[in-house]
């Protein structure tokens, strides 16, 4: 029964909203949506705007309320359209292999729509791809022995890890490996081993001289964190 849902969340899962008698609409909330993440694709977060979004569908500002409330909203939407279906992962993988399958799919989608972590965080998950995504990690984690508190908050971890990271990455640029490298080479002329005998061995070291994977890095730190969770709770 949904006659009881609020209108933001029969939006969100297309559920119609009471029929109106006259000429059908020229416009749905599927078209709105579309045309605002075509306008994010291509001019960012920033570039998204409700006057914008009408001047896409040629239509003006006001008659887009009919189908989002606010902009707010508008980006709500937004997020669950531009995150797409989750990965398939097969029923055989382990935990572990079905939790990197998932992260690294989700860092994808951070990366091949940039302005996607910049949308705010409104609440939990409540569209129907925020669900399936949600679904897929809770299956991976289905026989793992932990309980409901611990499965959520190492979604949250997880999805907070590719945020920041995917983030991080958009504020240090494209370039950050070849500005780590030369960041390193410079300061290990400076730093005078007999003061900083760690840090010297550090900027000598292959860390700062050949690309390194950091994602990789915490990810696997995450991976042992939840390992050592569910082997407590078994």
């Amino acid at each position: 029964m949904t006659d009881d849902l609020p209108d933001q969340l029969r939006r969100l899962w297309g559920v119609p909203l009471e029929s109106r008698l006259g000429r059908p609409a020229e416009l749905d909330v599927a078209r709105v949506v579309g045309a605002a993440v075509d306008l994010a694709d291509r001019d960012g977060l920033s570039g998204v705007t409700l006057p914008k979004v009408a001047k896409e569908l040629g239509v003006t500002p006001m008659s887009l309320y009919r189908y989002v409330g606010s902009k707010d909203e508008l980006l709500v939407l937004m997020r669950d359209f531009a995150l797409g279906p989750p990965p398939e992962i097969s029923p055989d993988a382990s935990w572990r292999e079905g939790l990197t399958l998932w992260a690294y799919a989700e860092l994808d989608v951070y990366q091949r729509r940039p302005w996607l972590p910049q949308v705010p965080v409104a609440g939990p998950p409540s569209g129907p791809h925020q669900i399936a995504w949600m679904e897929r990690a809770l299956g991976v984690l289905r026989d793992t022995g932990l309980d409901w508190p611990a499965k959520v908050g190492t979604l949250m971890l997880f999805s907070g890890y590719n945020r920041n990271t995917a983030l991080l990455f958009q504020e240090l640029g494209e370039d950050r490996i070849e500005e780590e490298r030369r960041y390193g080479m410079a300061l290990a002329k400076l730093i005078d081993p007999e003061r900083f005998p760690e840090t010297a061995k550090l900027f000598a070291s292959p860390t700062f001289q050949t690309p390194a994977d950091d994602y990789a890095f915490g990810l696997e730190r995450l991976l042992d964190g939840t390992a050592n969770a569910i082997a407590q709770a078994l």
